[in-house]
Order: structure tokens, then C-alpha cells, then sequence
């Protein structure tokens, strides 16, 4: 851990460095306002200690020109007697705490541990979205993706179930992810579901969840995603190829908001939004006897189909930069550039794979084609 000491007193600055240095934390001091405010915008370090009263630029300026600039450091104020109003308002203007002088090592290293633990738990929460959201935005000023996007902002915040119609790699999983982002749930769960990936024997067990006993391999009881999701959003991804006995149980959870587990008469109550999505013609399996029409009604509430980038072309350079750059600083590859006529062609290819087949090729072109990508490239790799 390190940690930076802003103070116009020496002996503060070397008594408190030597302590925490004592303690194995990697200690930078600074004697002024400027100076500190210049270290800390330069380094990174998990936290800060500055003194409220010094001459020049004092701590609450540093602060503020801290907090101004994002950092994530915490700032703890140190403050005299005669500075604790001052050390208050430093709290609403985001220092993370306060010690007073004289400064006492308990009272600092426990200020370091909770510092240590809200750090844990802001870049735990950091990790866990982008896992969840993948880090992904919707690329493209097409009047087809705009259309898409509108519609997202409009029914995100309500509680209607919606159903994402699309080709393969579209992007149906990218807009049922901004609409619970975008959502009053989006603090809560976000459990996918992809319904053609499990088996149709396990599909009610998956979702439902089971008790322990109720079949062979059922060791113990388990929460289906359903429950899971309780308070959240549930994406249930290729809903066509769900079979007909576990939609029966999916329309009746969303009828009555309950559910019983495989094995169990005991209804659970659940709050769930359903969000699902399809890249089949559900009208037309309905027609096949393939899919529940009431089931259907329940779910397309609002539908939103997504363009194929057939459709949207015209996005395909901005796609391409946004690939570049999102896998080159994922893998740590050198970057490279596109050239206008390599771009041109990808625009005149077909691409029935979509979104996900641009992506493809671009990593592809990144590690065999040239520092800047050309033509040449583009029908050696892809055409």
C-alpha cells in the first residue's frame, strides 16, 4: 500500500513515515499544498494524509482539486483543535475521514484498515459490473441503433417485460443488460439464463430450482435463477428453444409471481423482471405448435428487434476503432490502425454473423495483419 503524508510540519511528516513505514506501507511525503496536490495527481496511492492549515494552497483547496480530478486515493484530513468544523465540511466534500492532533497510531491505523476495506469494496464492485456488464456500450450513430436506444430509455425505467428479437450476435444480450442497467433494479440481481444451452431434463431444475432428494443427482436443495433473481432482472436468452413443459411453469410464475421448486408444493414468492430474447420467429412456432401463444403475449409486453449489421453499415468504422481499442488494451496487443480502404471493404462484405463476426475478424486482422491494416490484409484473413 501507498501512502502519501501532506504536511508543513517536519517533525509530522517524519514522525507519522516513520510509524507507517514501520508498518510495512511504502510512505511519500510532501511539504506543501502545491507540491502534495502535484504527487498526487502524478502517483497513485491507496491514501492520502493532509493537513488542513498550511500556507500557500491549504488542504481544503488540495481537496477540492483532488476530488475535481476523480482521484481514488482516500483522503484523510488532519486537523488541529481549532479545525474541526473545517474537518467537517472536508467530509461533505468527500475526505473519507479526519484525525486530530496529536495524532494517535491507533486512531490512524484504524483509519488506514477501513480506508483499506471501502477501497476493497468500491474495486470488488467495479469488478463485479464489469463482469456482469462486460464493460460493453452500444457502438454506432446508425438511425437503426439510435431507434434501439431510444427505445431502451423509454421502457428501462418502467416494469414491462420486453422481448429482444435479432440475429445471431446482434447484440440482444448487450440491450437486455442496459435495460436493467438503466433500470430502478439495477442495484440488484442480473442472472442470465440461456435457455438452448440446458439440457431439456434439467431446464425446470435450472430455473425453478429443486429440492434435495426430488431426483437422482439432487444432493441437496438449489435455488433456481428464478429465485436468484428475486428483486433483480432475469434474461432468458433464446426463449424459443425452451420446452413447452418448463414454459408452462415461466407463465405461471409470471401470472402469479410464485413458483415451487422441483420436488416441492411449496410456493415462493418471487419479484423478477423478465427480459427475454430470441433470434427465431416465435409467431411461426407458435404456428409449429413449438411455442405457448399465451406465453408469447406475456412476454413481448414491449419488443425491440435488433438491426443486423447488414442493416447498419454505416457503423462499421466506428465499430471497428471501438474494437481495436477495447482488444488491444484487453490483451495487452500493440495497436494498429485500419486503413480507409481495409474499412471499406469490411463495409462491403456481408456479414451474417453480425456484431460478435466483426469482432472476430478485427482480433483476427490485429494479430496477422500488417502494422497498419490494409486491403491486402483484408482478402488474405477474411474475404
Amino acid at each position: 500500500m501507498k501512502i502519501l503524508i501532506i504536511d508543513d510540519e517536519r517533525s509530522i511528516r517524519n514522525s507519522l513515515g516513520e510509524i507507517l513505514s514501520d508498518e510495512g506501507y511504502i510512505v511519500e511525503t510532501a511539504e506543501n499544498g502545491t507540491e502534495g496536490l502535484e504527487k498526487a495527481l502524478k502517483g497513485h496511492y491507496d491514501i492520502i494524509f493532509c493537513d488542513i492549515k498550511m500556507p500557500g494552497m491549504d488542504g481544503v483547496e488540495v481537496l477540492e482539486k483532488l476530488s475535481a480530478e476523480g482521484t481514488e486515493s482516500a483522503v484523510v484530513m488532519i486537523s488541529g483543535h481549532g479545525d474541526i468544523e473545517t474537518a467537517v465540511e472536508c467530509i461533505k466534500k468527500g475526505a473519507f475521514d479526519f484525525i486530530q492532533k496529536p495524532l494517535d497510531l491507533n486512531r490512524i491505523l484504524i483509519t488506514i484498515k477501513n480506508a483499506t476495506d471501502k477501497t476493497k469494496l468500491v474495486t470488488q464492485n467495479k469488478s463485479l459490473k464489469k463482469k456482469v456488464f462486460g464493460g460493453e456500450r452500444m457502438v454506432g450513430e446508425s438511425a437503426a441503433i439510435c431507434a434501439v436506444r431510444e427505445m431502451i430509455e423509454k421502457v428501462a425505467p418502467t416494469p414491462a417485460r420486453v422481448l429482444i428479437t435479432g440475429g445471431n450476435g446482434s447484440g440482444k444480450e448487450l440491450v437486455a443488460r442496459s435495460l436493467h442497467a438503466l433500470s430502478d433494479r439495477a442495484a440488484q440481481p442480473y442472472i442470465e439464463v440461456n435457455c438452448a444451452a440446458i439440457p431439456s431434463e434439467l431446464i425446470e431444475s435450472e430455473l425453478f430450482g429443486h429440492e434435495k432428494g426430488s431426483f437422482t443427482s439432487a444432493i441437496k436443495q438449489h435455488k433456481g435463477k428464478f429465485e436468484q433473481a428475486d428483486g433483480g432482472t432475469l434474461f432468458l436468452d433464446e426463449i424459443g428453444d425452451m420446452s413447452l413443459a418448463a414454459q408452462a411453469k415461466v407463465l405461471r410464475v409470471l401470472q402469479e409471481n410464485k413458483l415451487s421448486r422441483v420436488g416441492s408444493d411449496t410456493d415462493i414468492k418471487v419479484d423478477v423482471r423478465v427480459i427475454a430474447a430470441t433470434n427465431k420467429d416465435l409467431r411461426a412456432e407458435i404456428e409449429k405448435g413449438n411455442f405457448r401463444e399465451d406465453l408469447y403475449h406475456r412476454l413481448s409486453v414491449i419488443v425491440i428487434r435488433v438491426p443486423g449489421l447488414d442493416e447498419r453499415k454505416e457503423d462499421i468504422p466506428l465499430l471497428v476503432d471501438y474494437f481495436v481499442e477495447r482488444i488491444c488494451t484487453e490483451t495487452a496487443m500493440p495497436r494498429k490502425t485500419f486503413s480507409p480502404e481495409a474499412v471499406k471493404m469490411l463495409q462491403e462484405r456481408s456479414w451474417k454473423g453480425n456484431i460478435r463476426e466483426l469482432r472476430n475478424v478485427v482480433e483476427r486482422l490485429l494479430i496477422l495483419g500488417d502494422d497498419v491494416i490494409s486491403a491486402a490484409n483484408v482478402r488474405s484473413y477474411v474475404m
